[in-house]
This record gives structure tokens, sequence and C-alpha cells, in this order.
């Protein structure tokens, strides 16, 4: 589809999808259509290749195999999800599972997006959603997608209740492929704050993109209030640095001062050139590895248990080959950015300047806006180097 096609299409379901008089509809809906469709021309400009140190993936390390953790409930719950929804609905959900349509994400709010949305599912619909996720992610894994959810509507609350922009419900499921114990599929939910790519090729999972976070981490007001997200991951980021002696914490430490959001594989950043920086791992103690990799399981552990042990054996066999880096100060009150990169492995965890609570917060980083970014690099993300070599055995015409 053309750029062209691609606006005209987005103003037309923005149009549609709005509730705002005429007037306003047709300013809002041709700015956030615009604003898509560049993000969208720009970030998808260039074919896949994936994150990379070098521009060039490294080969190897992602084999199709058996994990011996079996998906079939999660095939089940997705099966038992399109069947909830109408024809109409099933329609705008479902893209072939080698389709562009994976790449289209983004956390911030403006996001046309594609699928069918919470907001517009019944109760039982909701809850053959919420099937989906729970038999994919970990209960902290869904109890922390569920708290981003509520966060968002916080924020609503934040901004004079302005929930056309920001809400509970203002997120979107897509499904790629047809649910299967065998064949390759998946599905992706994409709203502000909360993205997962989650794909599935026989007993293999790869959850990557995934992407958490929000504006605000804890909600002090409000219909939520004390709902808090993020809290252990961070604090285990500092306690990982604060491990390291001197001379591993000057080489992990790239800048002093956090004066800046500083994530570099958000959103339409699926080809970054990024080498490995500070600290590596080979020079940890083994006390200091296994805190990493406890660390790495923070984020990893949003998966199902068996599959975050499959997941974690991976990271496990390339740790030595792992680095540690840091941005921002280490006083229990500061802001800042680390980032955990290995051949099969980027997390990046930053605190960001305020966006949706400007009005109320200073102009630098602060704890109360949180982005974590987790890839999968050298071509994997979205599962794509298994679904080349499942094409490979297997031609699909």
């Amino acid at each position: 589809m053309s750029a062209a096609a691609r606006l005209t299409l987005l103003t037309a379901t923005v149009l549609a999808a709005s509730p705002l008089p005429l007037s306003a509809q047709e300013s809002r809906q041709a700015q956030m259509a615009e604003r898509s469709a560049r993000a969208e021309a720009a970030g998808l400009a260039d074919a896949f290749v994936g994150v990379t140190a070098t521009g060039t993936p490294e080969e190897g390390l992602f084999g199709i195999r058996s994990t011996g953790v079996s998906t079939a409930p999660v095939a089940a719950a997705a099966l038992a999800f399109l069947a909830a929804l109408s024809e109409d609905q099933r329609g705008r959900t479902v893209y072939p599972v080698d389709d562009p349509e994976w790449r289209k994400w983004m956390n911030q709010h403006f996001y046309v997006r594609q699928g069918v949305g919470f907001d517009e599912m019944t109760g039982a619909q909701r809850d053959a959603a919420f099937g989906l996720m729970g038999e994919s992610l970990s209960a902290k894994g869904l109890r922390l997608s569920r708290d981003i959810m509520r966060l968002n509507h916080t924020l609503g609350e934040l901004n004079d209740d302005n929930f056309e922009e920001y809400g509970e419900w203002l997120y979107w499921i897509t499904v790629m492929g047809e649910p299967s114990e065998t064949e390759p599929w998946g599905w992706q939910l994409d709203g502000h704050h909360l993205i997962i790519n989650y794909f599935v090729l026989g007993d293999q999972v790869v959850m990557t993109p995934l992407f958490v976070g929000s504006e605000p981490v804890v909600a002090e007001t409000g219909k939520y209030a004390g709902t808090k997200i993020l809290q252990e991951e961070q604090d285990a980021g500092l306690a990982m640095l604060r491990a390291l002696d001197d001379t591993q914490r000057e080489r992990a430490v790239l800048k002093l001062e956090k004066d800046g959001s500083n994530n570099l594989t958000e959103a339409f950043k699926d080809n970054v050139v990024l080498d490995y920086a500070g600290v590596p791992a080979s020079s940890f103690t083994s006390a200091q590895g296994e805190q990493l990799l406890d660390l790495i399981d923070l984020f990893v552990s949003n998966m199902r248990e068996g599959h975050a042990e499959v997941r974690m054996e991976e990271v496990r066999d390339h740790l030595d080959e792992t680095y540690f880096a840091w941005i921002g100060g280490h006083a229990d009150d500061s802001a800042y950015y680390f980032r955990i990169h290995s051949p099969v492995v980027l997390i990046e965890f930053d605190h960001q300047r305020p966006i949706g609570l400007r009005h109320m917060m200073p102009e630098g980083p602060n704890r109360q806006h949180i982005h974590v970014v987790v890839r999968t690099p050298n071509g994997n993300d979205y599962g794509k180097d298994l679904l080349r070599q499942h094409y490979e055995k297997h031609p699909h015409r």
C-alpha cells in the first residue's frame, strides 16, 4: 500500500471512530493520520534486518528445535478469541503471518492502530482477549499488562479526564497467521506504553519486541490509586551498578549526566546498528554474573514460565558476550538509563522526560515516566529468523 493510500485509509479510520464534532474530527483525524503515515513511511522504508552490532546479523544463533514446552494452550486461546469476534472484527484483526503489520506498532498514544480494540469489545470478547494474554504471559506479565492499561486511565484523569486520547481500553489486538501447534503464527497487542509481539512456531516462542512502561508509573490518586509498575526492575538495575567494583563501574557508566531520553530501539527502530558498550560480563565474578542473570529474568519472566526458562537458557549461553551499560546517577532517587546487550537479548530501561504530565513535572527525566524495550537482536525479533528458516524448509506459495 502506498503512503498516500495509507494516509487516506488512516484518515477514514479515525474519522469513522471519533466521537468529536465534525470540525474537531477533521482536524484531529488528519493530524493523527499524517503523523502515523509519516512514522510508518520512515520506519518501514528499509526491509527488516534486525538490531545488529555491525549492520549484518550474526548467523547460527537461532535454530528451529523442540523446546518441550507446549504452545497448544496459546493456540486454543487464540482460536477462542477469534471465535468470539464478529465477522467484521475478524476481518480487521487477522493478517498473514509474514505481514508487515508486525512492524507497525508505536508506544505513543496518537498512533492509528489496526485490529480490534478493547474499547469496542463486549465483556465476553474482553474475557477471551485476556484469556489469550493469560495463556501467553506469566501471572507477573499479565498483571504488568493490566496495570499499564489501568495507569493509562490514570493519565487520562490527570489530563482533565481526557479519555479520548488516554484510557484503560485503548489497546488493540491483531493475529498473524492461523493459530496452530505446527505452523507459524502469532499475535500482537498495541497501545500506549504496552506492545507485545508474540510469535509461535511449533513449541518455540519469541516475545519481542516487547515494550512496557507508563506515565505515571505510580498512581497516587484516582480510580486506580496505589497501582505501580516496574519498581523491582528499577531497583534491581541500580543494585547491579552498585554491585560493580570501581574499575567495572568506570567501564559501565557511559555518561554521568542524564539530561534526556536515551532509549534507542523503540518504535520503528527495528534495524538499529548498536555496538556493544559498557562493562562486559566476562569480567564479572560468579556472583555478579548471577545477579545480572536475575536482572535479565525480571524482564524475560513476563513470558509463561516454561518459555521463559527456555529463553533464559539462551541468554545464559551468551553471558560472557553480554554487556551492561549505564547513563545517569546512582543515588536512591536518581533518574537513569541502563542497557543489557548480548547477541541474543537487548534490554533498555529508561527514565524519560515528562510528556503526558508536562504540566505537572519538571522538564528533565524523572521516575514517574519509564520506558522499557526488550528485543532479540540479530534478526529474530518477531520470530523472523525462525520464520525464514521455516520457509526455507517448507516453501509457501
